[in-house]
Formats: structure tokens, sequence, C-alpha cells
């Protein structure tokens, strides 16, 4: 059995966890804080690593320009604005992008002569990245246990992964579910649908082993209570609709599901749901969401997809058939595409290596019908 496994991150979780470990968040002396502009002040959590930085008497720079699906060209200037201050570490406070854009920031904070395309290909010094602490206030990505840093390129239309191992790593994760009890019940479910592609697409991995799908299950078993039972609704509720219960159901879905991809990483419905993302505007989760049930209908047609699709969905208490359905109920998707616009999308994350990643791998071809039955005119 093999059981291998390699997560440099401390992983600290619960309630007020910042106030109470305020010694660990001094990594240095001064911190780049990087966010969106609303989330972190919305969620408290700016507001609280503010007041244990200051209390330590920790110098900080808040670099707030991180929007969704972040731009390497705005993480490339995030690089040289920690350089500026003479950040020694930098902290990530958001949903994936703020938390993806961290790691290219500490990057590119060490790399002054490069342009933002060439952080794929550069060399990082012997003195590495500057150090991460990341603070996710979604429960949807699981950045916060990955190296992994999706960045859009220049021109807006394509993302790629940069992939630093092992600087891409957060130092340490602080993962409080109050930082998520102000999103929206739409926000959280698309983050929620996300965190469930990743326990799916990497439980069907050939790279899985005894450790992934022990925490792909374990993720994919809290989405599909919360989601799609109902469980733990009884009692006080926030701005969208969950209980504190279900919000730590839902953190720590999200962040053994990055744990989970960690080892494996993603399969098809990512690529072809990030071109729609970019393009049409799909929030990501619901992106792949939408293809789930293709994804499970083609894994179906081969032995090992089937076998660990039964395995898979008998453990939630379900079965394919249902999960093929429900899930991209739920991400409730609704687009009309041409066959030329069709024809872009596939074609712009038809190289991407995740189509291997699954015991179904697909054809050109019926990349295009998978869109044309679900988007199609």
């Amino acid at each position: 059995m093999n059981f291998d496994f390699f997560m440099p991150t401390k992983v600290v979780t619960g309630t007020h966890i910042i106030r109470e470990h305020a010694d660990e968040l001094a990594l240095g002396r001064h911190a780049l804080i990087v966010t969106g502009k609303n989330s972190a002040r919305l969620s408290g959590a700016l507001d609280d690593v503010i007041e244990v930085l200051s209390k330590n008497g920790i110098g900080y720079t808040v670099f707030d320009e991180i929007t969704e699906n972040p731009l390497a060209e705005i993480c490339h200037k995030g690089g040289t604005v920690a350089r500026e201050v003479g950040a020694d570490f930098v902290i990530g406070i958001g949903g994936g992008s703020p938390l993806d854009a961290t790691k290219a920031i500490a990057a590119y904070a060490v790399l002054p002569d490069i342009q933002p395309t060439d952080i794929y290909t550069a060399e990082l010094p012997k003195t590495g990245m500057l150090p991460i602490i990341a603070i996710p206030t979604t429960a949807g990505t699981g950045s916060e246990a990955n190296p992994y840093a999706v960045l859009t390129l220049p021109g807006g239309d394509v993302k790629k992964t940069f992939k630093p191992i092992p600087g891409g790593y957060p130092k340490i994760a602080f993962l409080d579910p109050r930082y998520t009890y102000s999103l929206s019940e739409e926000y959280t479910v698309s983050t929620a649908l996300d965190a469930f592609s990743h326990a799916l697409e990497s439980y069907l991995s050939p790279k899985a082993n005894a450790a992934s799908e022990m925490y792909a299950l374990f993720a994919a078993k809290q989405i599909w209570d919360v989601l799609f039972r109902g469980a733990d609704d009884e009692g006080e509720k926030d701005r969208g609709g969950f209980t504190p219960v279900q919000r730590e159901r839902l953190s720590l879905a999200a962040l053994a599901a990055g744990i989970a991809i960690n080892r494996t990483s993603t399969g098809f419905p990512h690529p072809l749901g990030y071109s729609i993302t970019l393009s049409e505007g799909i929030p990501h989760g619901r992106a792949c969401g939408a293809l789930a049930g293709a994804y499970i209908v083609y894994n179906m047609r081969t032995v090992l997809g089937e076998r660990k699709l039964i395995r898979f969905a008998a453990y939630l208490g379900t079965s394919p058939s249902e999960l093929a359905r429900r899930i991209p109920a739920k991400a409730n998707v609704h687009l009309t595409l041409t066959r030329e616009q069709i024809d872009e999308h596939v074609d712009r994350v038809a190289g991407a290596s995740n189509y291997a990643n699954s015991p179904y791998v697909l054809s050109h071809d019926e990349m295009i019908m998978i869109y044309s039955t679900l988007f199609g005119e």
C-alpha cells in the first residue's frame, strides 16, 4: 500500500487561532499582506492579522490589488512592492486568488530582473522564495495546503499553473471558519463545488494513493452532507444561510481536498472549466461542477473508473448516476455558445496535462462533444 505524503505546511485550525498563535506570525520584520479589495476586511481576518503584527512590533504593507483569476502582471507588481518596502515574508489573506497570488509574489520578490511570464522558467536563488503564511477566507481551493499558483497570463484568456516546490508551500496556514461567515450562499456553493471537484478528480487520478484517497473521501463526504443533505443545519445561520458547524465542515473539506490534489493534481473539468471562467465569467467552482457529470460518465466507461466511482459514491451514501445529475444541477450554469465559440474554448485549453490525469483520457472531439452537449445552441 502506497501512503507516500509530502506537505511541509503547518496547519492550525479552530476559532480565534491567529491571536492564540500570535508568535507564529513573526516570520520576519516586515510583512507584505496580499489581499483582494474586500474579503480580507469583511471577514475580519485582516484586522486580526494587523492587530497581532502591531503587538509584535512587526511592520506591514497591505497590497490589495488582487482580483479573481489573478493576473501575472499584478503579481509581478506585488513582488516589486515587496522589495521596495523591505518585506521579508508574505501573508496571503482571502480565497484562492489572493493565496495563489501570494505564492507568485513571494517568488517575484526575489527575482528582480524577470518579466511576468518568465516566472515559469526562472531559477530561484538558493535562498528561495520569501516565506508564506496563508489565511483562507473561503472554503474552496485548498490553496493553503499545496504549492499551486494558478495565474492568468497577459491577454487574459489563458491560465497557467506555477508550482514552486518546496517554496510554494506556506510555512503555516491558519484555518478559522469564522472568516467564511460573511460569504453569500451563492459564493459558498461555488467554492464548495470547487473543493468537491478537487476531491472527485483527485480520487480518480492515476497518481492517487491511500493517503490522497483518504483526504479526498473525507472532503467529498463533508461537502455532500452539507450541500445536498442539509446536515447540521439546525441553529443560528449566518448571512449565507449556513450554521457554524456547516462552515467548519466546509472549511475542513476544502483543506482536505487541497491536500489530496497536492499529491495528484486535478482532472479534465479544471482546464475545460478555466476557459468559460475567463471568457464567459462563470465562477470557477460552478464551471467545474457543470462539467462533473461528463467527467463521471466518461470515466464510468473504464473498468478502473467505474470501480472507483462506485466506491467513491458509496462512501457518500449515493450512486455515480446521482452524483452525475446533482452536482451539475447544483452548479446551475446557463450558457449558450456557438460552434465557433466552442472550438475556440476547447482549442485554448486542449494542451493541458490534466486530460491524462484520470482513467479515461478525452480526445479533442470528445472535448467538443462535452461543450456542445452542455453549452451548444
